[in-house]
């Protein structure tokens, strides 16, 4: 059954976000060391969290993998990927971990 691994980047008081570098460098890390054990990976760029209320989130990216032992597989290779957070925020990550069961 497929595993996903969703990291979210909350907004806070004194917390910045770069978009370009995310998208441009980050997300490219994620490929290369994540890749070859991923089926898919998005990310979203939160614009609200409901009508007339501003997003909780920068970004919230969804990784796709075939199953647990591919999940682990890829997180084994994610010191890079790990390490590159300060460098586009301050933010501090919030993850889930969770079993597709729709879709």
């Amino acid at each position: 059954m497929p595993v996903t691994l969703q990291v979210a980047y909350p907004i806070g008081d004194d917390t910045h976000f770069d978009y370009d570098y995310y998208l441009s460098t980050h997300m490219a890390l994620v490929g290369e060391h994540f890749g070859p054990h991923m089926q898919s990976a998005q990310a979203t760029k939160g614009l609200a969290g409901g009508p007339d209320t501003p997003p909780p989130f920068y970004a919230i990216a969804t990784l796709v993998f075939a199953d647990q032992d591919a999940m682990n597989a890829a997180m084994a290779k994610g010191a890079p990927v790990i390490g590159d957070i300060p460098k586009f925020t301050n933010s501090q990550p919030q993850m889930l971990i969770g079993e597709v069961i729709a879709g």
